[in-house]
């Protein structure tokens, strides 16, 4: 891509969620878009595919697999993002704020990242992890640091809903656990990042013993993202900013998709899932008082 890329706006990180799903050209016009945001909302598509080297077929195409209706859709995102860039939200609270203001910053940041997400995540990528933790017999979730807690809830939903769930938030344990999988099981590694080795190591052995793979992540150029490791990809789109080390919000966008996950799961189960809450719920009544 190219060395000019503005970073933090929600074009940018949707490009590079989506960017092993374009074809070369297709990715020639990406990099034109990002190296020329200032100027391409006053750009036709006409323009584009003159600068790019490319036909207004493939533009068009570009923009719909990015999530937008068409060139003029993106068009539209792209001056959002100049008017109001992501980080302002997050770089924006600063000590003199009065906890009204930083109150209603970290809520204005957690509704971007929602929405963002929303409009990055693939429908089939969602619709195949889902349907292959529907019909698995066996489901482990990895996550390391942030993500540590996102697993621990994941397991926890879909144990509710009577799928064999665990989480593992230990290196070793992740390896041990993937020891023992085989072709039918899923497992579902959590990195914000992308880059934790351990994670992507956990979820390369569990592929190489014939397990279904799944990675939820923000970034599309991450070594998680590999074909040797993942076999199907779900996307984030949580800003980075100074914020960012702290996982505020990407630890909510990971959740909207486990929860997403879970109601599928739950809707397709029917009746049996809502025999399992029974049973869960009587169980737990016994430690209540």
């Amino acid at each position: 891509m190219g060395d000019k890329m503005t970073s933090h706006t929600q074009i940018s990180l949707t490009i590079d969620q989506k960017l092993l799903e374009l074809t070369k050209t297709e990715r020639r016009v990406a990099d034109y878009i990002l190296v020329n945001q200032d100027r391409i909302i006053y750009e036709s598509i006409t323009d584009v595919a003159e600068a790019t080297g490319s036909s207004e077929a493939t533009i068009i195409r570009m923009c719909r697999k990015l999530g937008y209706k068409g060139f003029q859709d993106l068009k539209i995102r792209v001056a959002k993002d100049l008017v109001s860039p992501l980080e302002k939200i997050h770089e924006g609270v600063c000590a003199s704020d009065s906890a009204g203001s930083i109150l209603e910053k970290s809520f204005d940041s957690a509704v971007e990242t929602i929405n963002a997400t929303k409009r990055v995540v693939s429908t089939p990528e969602f619709e195949k992890a889902a349907n292959a933790i529907l019909h698995t017999g066996r489901l482990l979730v990895f996550g390391l640091g942030n993500s540590a807690p996102v697993a621990m809830d994941a397991a926890h939903k879909f144990l509710r809903a009577g799928i064999d769930s665990n989480a593992y938030c230990d290196n070793h344990f992740q390896m041990i656990a993937s020891s023992s999988l085989k072709p039918g099981d899923v497992v579902l590694g959590i990195s914000h990042s992308g880059n934790s080795r351990d994670i992507v190591e956990a979820l390369g052995y569990a592929k190489e013993q014939g397990a279904t793979t799944i990675c939820l992540t923000n970034y599309g150029k991450s070594p998680i993202t590999r074909g040797n490791v993942s076999d199907i990809r779900l996307f984030t789109s949580a800003a980075e900013t100074k914020f960012r080390v702290h996982g505020l919000t990407s630890r909510i966008a990971q959740l909207a998709i486990i929860d997403a996950l879970f109601i599928y799961v739950c809707l397709k189960k029917g009746e049996e899932s809502i025999k399992n809450f029974e049973k869960v719920d009587q169980s737990l009544s016994l430690k209540k008082y």
